[in-house]
């Protein structure tokens, strides 16, 4: 006897579309075949919606421990969890920092019992910490965070003989922030200068500039080259950038880049409307950026999508530019952003899979996670769609309680989200008595 069976399922997988159905035992797909007529504690007909691997998003800031009145394990979990994404890798600049094996550890047992979807960490580099990054476990830790530019506390990584040692020695795969801090601050001074109290978010895009962004990323890609480093780069922001990664299948590559759904979403017209709820680092530049990071997504120039969802509070948002902290909430919404993408004729069903899933999963040697495949953890996102979804102030599920789309309505609906075999999530309500989530498991 099954546990779940999923009828009448337009499958997203590796590239195709197919109808099917799908058994589910205990946290596993047991079985996918087009007709399964077999006992099941539970049978849900899905009417032909589309089906898919439940998302990974690798980064994302839960604000666990330490900065917990912006949001928590617990809360951006479950608010992903009616976003589709199943599991996460959550950053490492929290308080105390992620930057010893001890506080990673810490990490790992905080999640255990506080996050409702698969979770694990990204290990924090320092000027001085090599040696933690030697010792660090290669199958617990999903990868290596360096801030390059922009990070509070130690975590800016700024002296170039560390920076050599870590490329050469991380036995994880580098994932990196790029910016480059001194043109960063040099631009600040001016534009202080120039504009005083009228300096607003408006500027943000030009203070941190597309040359401080190609500066430090095309440090990291030449230091990757150099030392022959896995190096995956989050969230791109600039056309410049582009030259610096080339196109084609994931697996062929040790340098890979990633871009954000609001750095394709936005671009600097919408500091008018929005201010400071779409200040972040790396900044949202001109049409031209965003118009190159969409067709490099296209162009398999950029591998992964992902959020970098980063919620800070109302209040802290409203404070004047110099003040507000960069970053937004996005993980219950980035996959109802890329299927708009979808109607409008700019991204396939079977991109979107592939950026949000698979390729996380094969980058990061995910075990049993990012397909649906038979044999694999029952991690799926099913969604609706032709119905439309409006953001409202009732249905965010963020503790920080904005988000950027308020009031907007998309084109589609998450319906279900399984996780682990568990549904978490269906038509508007999330399970209440859902069991903890797994931690990521690796095959390295």
């Amino acid at each position: 006897m099954y546990d779940l069976i999923l009828k009448n399922c337009n499958i997203i997988n590796e590239d195709s579309i197919f109808e099917s159905d799908i058994a589910i035992k205990n946290d596993r797909i047991e079985l996918i075949n087009p007709d399964i007529q077999a006992e099941s504690k539970e049978v849900i007909d899905v009417e032909g919606r589309y089906v898919m691997p439940g998302l990974i998003d690798d980064q994302v800031h839960f604000r666990e421990p330490g900065l917990t009145h912006k949001g928590d394990i617990a809360s951006e979990s479950f608010a992903g969890l009616a976003g589709g994404v199943t599991s996460y890798f959550e950053m490492p600049n929290v308080s105390p920092a992620t930057t010893t094996l001890d506080n990673l550890n810490k990490k790992f047992e905080l999640a255990s019992q506080r996050s409702l979807s698969n979770y694990s960490f990204h290990l924090g580099a320092t000027n001085s910490n090599i040696e933690e990054i030697k010792n660090v476990d290669i199958n617990k830790a999903a990868g290596l965070k360096v801030f390059m530019g922009a990070s509070t506390g130690d975590m800016l990584v700024d002296s170039i003989d560390a920076l050599e040692d870590i490329f050469k020695y991380s036995p994880l795969n580098i994932v990196t922030h790029c910016e480059d801090t001194p043109r960063i601050r040099a631009n600040e001074k001016s534009f202080l200068e120039k504009y005083g109290d009228n300096l607003s978010a408006k500027h943000h895009p030009y203070i941190r500039d597309a040359e401080s962004c190609y500066l430090s990323s095309s440090l990291a890609v030449n230091l990757a080259k150099k030392h022959s480093s896995d190096l995956h780069v989050f969230h791109l922001t600039t056309e410049k950038e582009m030259s610096l990664f080339t196109s084609g299948d994931i697996d062929n590559k040790k340098i890979t880049a990633e871009v954000c759904v609001h750095h394709l979403y936005f671009n600097n017209s919408d500091y008018e409307r929005l201010g400071n709820q779409i200040k972040c680092n790396p900044s949202i530049k001109e049409e031209s950026d965003r118009s190159a990071l969409v067709d490099a997504v296209n162009s398999d120039k950029i591998d992964i999508i992902a959020t970098d969802h980063a919620p800070h509070t109302w209040d802290e948002k409203n404070m004047k530019y110099v003040d507000a902290p960069a970053g937004l909430p996005l993980i219950q919404h980035s996959l109802q952003i890329l299927l708009d993408f979808y109607h409008d004729g700019i991204f396939t069903l079977e991109q979107i899979v592939r950026k949000t899933s698979h390729n996380t999963a094969t980058r990061f040697q995910i075990k049993d996670r990012g397909f649906i495949r038979e044999g694999y953890y029952a991690d799926i996102a099913i969604i609706d769609i032709k119905k439309p979804y409006t953001v409202d102030q009732s249905n965010i599920l963020y503790k920080c309680g904005w988000s950027p789309f308020l009031n907007k309505t998309f084109k589609s609906s998450v319906f279900m989200t399984i996780i682990n075999g568990n549904i978490a999530f269906k038509d508007g309500q999330v399970n209440q008595n859902l069991p903890f989530g797994s931690q990521i498991e690796f095959n390295r």
